[in-house]
């Protein structure tokens, strides 16, 4: 059960007055056994002298009777005992001195009365009833005092006055420890006795305080649920009201409600119209997005096919074709008689000679050319593959193959090689063991071949001599297979990493900002992921393209 705050201070307040009554009962108690004592002290100091007079001279003299000695101190010395705890209890009733010194007087005056009867037996018994008179108190400490002074009173006159306590002559140095044993005996009763009343005047006062306490409680939520009561009343009638008034308010919004739904009845039937133009703007902007992509990639391989035609136009205007066709016309020219032109005419000596030059010469330049129209073709075909994909990519999708990774990667840099070349930029290639990965074939190229042309440009963009690309291919995970392009270029800001695959945004002149968004949304599409990494401007950046394992079966994903 859990306790609230109010009931933890209500069992402080209950315990804080438990204390406060059991203090005042027990203030009560000591006062009450003062007054108690000090009529007694009276009541024992008259009886004394009494005993003085009556008793003291036959326990002492024999069996006559005249006044003795004694009769003063009982007089004196008793007054005197009973003197001073009688002022106390006037001046200071209830106090510890006042208890204690009651306790050591009424001692004094139970050694007072044996002495007076020569010792008597039957007087020590005031001793027994002096401990019980002071367990009222109900104090433990009192009941220690008593019982030091009784030990202590027939210790001494054990020893020094035998005749005085215990009416013989002769010293006892172990006597008193049989009267203390005693003595101690009814302490023990009495101490229990004691406890036990003290116990219970705790229980009762605790009772009392709970009692108040829960009376005090009561009549405190009698008040509460008094005004509560009325709260009520008053909290029903306003609600009354208020629900009337409302009922007035909901008629006039009711009203407005039926104007409102047919309002927006019209609405939703423009809304309608609105949505379906809408989706067919937003499938418009689609096919834009995506033809704008392609045409940003049938650009990238336009200008690997211009820098072949380029570099075809400049071997055949320097090629030595037409050297062949002069030696030719110089044979021509003496088939009269060829041997003596070969063997004495100075041109024809050296023609054997040029011709073979120039026949080697020829070979490696005819096997330059169909490098690059092989280059070309592959490029063409690339376009053709483009092309067709943007007037398909409607209604199917790519066909997706299980390729060599190292493969993709090795056509991407063919694309790019002349640039590279003509750009001083050193490609570094970093191929670990990979799998067969399970993708479109031209998205794949596609993407690869638009990131290393952004490594290039971003080359262009530094002045330095070591212009570096490199290529690593690895296993990224269980499914996927990593290439990472990683240039030491311009590199990107931290505020343009995130935007750097947003559609439109680029950072170049000339740039569209086609060309990353296309490729991260074709990565997704074949399964895989484009991500971006920089440290920041002027320290290059690491595009890193992910792409799907072909499962062994050979099935699609």
């Amino acid at each position: 059960m859990r306790m609230t705050v109010a009931d933890t201070e209500g069992q402080a307040a209950g315990t804080s007055r438990a204390a406060m009554y059991y203090s005042e009962y027990q203030k009560e108690i000591y006062t009450w056994t003062d007054r108690l004592f000090a009529k007694l002290m009276i009541a024992q100091w008259i009886f004394g002298i009494c005993m003085a007079l009556w008793v003291s001279p036959r326990t002492w003299i024999g069996a006559s009777s005249s006044i003795h000695l004694h009769v003063f101190a009982a007089v004196f010395l008793g007054g005197a005992l009973a003197a001073f705890p009688v002022l106390l209890v006037w001046l200071q009733p209830g106090r510890a001195l006042t208890r204690h010194t009651i306790a050591v007087a009424q001692m004094l005056t139970s050694a007072l009365l044996i002495h007076l009867t020569g010792g008597r037996i039957e007087t020590h018994f005031h001793v027994f009833g002096s401990l019980a008179f002071l367990a009222f108190y109900r104090d433990w400490r009192v009941i220690v005092t008593a019982t030091i002074v009784a030990a202590a009173d027939h210790l001494l006159r054990g020893l020094f006055w035998p005749q005085s306590i215990f009416g013989v002559l002769t010293p006892s140095s172990w006597r008193w420890l049989e009267h203390a044993g005693w003595v101690i005996f009814e302490d023990a009763f009495l101490l229990i006795s004691m406890h036990k009343s003290v116990k219970e005047m705790a229980e009762v006062t605790t009772r009392r305080a709970n009692l108040e306490e829960i009376n005090e409680v009561n009549e405190r939520l009698v008040s509460e649920l008094t005004v509560t009561g009325r709260e009520l009343r008053q909290t029903q009638e306003q609600l009354e009201q208020r629900v009337e008034e409302r009922t007035r308010e909901l008629r006039g919004v009711n009203d407005e409600l039926v104007a409102e739904m047919a309002q927006r009845e019209q609405a939703q039937k423009e809304l309608a119209v609105a949505s379906r133009q809408l989706i067919e703007s937003s499938r418009k902007a689609g096919m834009t997005e995506v033809a704008t992509g392609v045409l940003h990639n049938v650009g990238n391989v336009l200008n690997s096919v211009n820098v072949s035609s380029s570099l075809l136009l400049e071997k055949l205007r320097a090629s030595r074709a037409p050297a062949l066709a002069k030696a030719a016309a110089l044979l021509q020219e003496n088939m009269g008689n060829p041997g003596e032109f070969l063997t004495s005419h100075p041109s024809g000596k050296k023609l054997p000679g040029y011709l073979v030059k120039l026949g080697e010469y020829l070979v490696v330049e005819n096997a330059e050319y169909l490098q690059e129209v092989h280059q070309l073709g592959r490029s063409v075909e690339h376009i053709k593959e483009v092309i067709a994909m943007q007037q398909n990519y409607a209604k199917v999708s790519g066909v997706f193959e299980s390729l060599d990774v190292s493969q993709i990667v090795e056509d991407a840099v063919s694309m790019n090689g002349n640039a590279f070349e003509r750009h001083g930029v050193v490609v570094e290639r970093c191929f670990s063991p990979a799998p067969p990965v399970r993708v479109d074939r031209h998205r794949a190229l596609q993407i690869l071949v638009n990131l290393l042309r952004n490594a290039k440009y971003a080359l262009d963009e530094v002045d330095r001599a070591d212009r570096r690309i490199t290529i690593s291919i690895g296993v990224a995970d269980e499914s996927r297979v990593r290439i990472a392009v990683a240039d030491n270029g311009i590199g990107i800001a931290e505020e343009n990493l995130t935007r750097i695959f947003a559609h439109g945004f680029t950072t170049r002149k000339e740039g569209h900002g086609f060309g990353l968004h296309s490729g991260a949304l074709a990565a997704r599409e074949m399964g895989g992921a484009l991500t971006v990494a920089s440290a920041g401007t002027g320290l290059g950046a690491t595009f890193t393209l992910e792409l799907p394992i072909a499962v062994s079966n050979g099935a699609s994903l």
